[in-house]
């Protein structure tokens, strides 16, 4: 048995939410202008390899690094999500879909030899693009771990 479409309950609050900004974000900017400045060359918004409609937001393609910046709320930060009271069970369904796909596409992306990192918005951008830098000289000088996610 098919269930109905669940509909957002506002054609106001919809159009709002599909002008979200899914890439060029303030926090993934910052961060990308500290990595180019560290002198790390990277790739933007680089497909999964093997999943369609899937990206990376930064990807290092020949060190298999992946970099996600995500948001709390479309990705359920444990800091700082929240869950709108209108509509809420087709809020809960969506936002639960947004957080298996990251599992689905880190497993995915673990499963292929690539080092996953995943850092929230409200990380600060230093921090993060230490980390990567991190990752980075660790992967150029060989001493890589076991494919794991890092970051959070």
């Amino acid at each position: 048995m098919t269930r109905p479409p669940i509909v957002p309950s506002s054609t106001g609050v919809s159009a709002r939410m599909s002008r979200q900004a899914r890439r060029d974000t303030d926090p993934e900017m910052a961060v990308r202008r500290l990595l180019y400045a560290a002198g790390l060359r990277y790739r933007l918004q680089r497909r999964v390899p093997g999943m369609a409609r899937r990206t990376i937001d930064i990807a290092f393609p020949g060190l298999r690094i992946a970099v996600f910046m995500d948001g709390c709320f479309w990705h359920g930060c444990p800091q700082h999500a929240t869950s709108p009271k209108a509509n809420a069970s087709w809020w809960r369904e969506k936002l639960d879909k947004n957080i298996a796909r990251d599992i689905e596409t880190t497993k995915h992306l673990e499963d292929a030899g690539w080092v996953v990192l995943r850092f929230w918005e409200h990380e600060t951008p230093a921090q993060v693009a230490n980390r990567i830098a991190e990752e980075i000289d660790r992967a150029r000088a060989g001493r890589r771990p076991h494919p794991r996610t890092l970051g959070r």
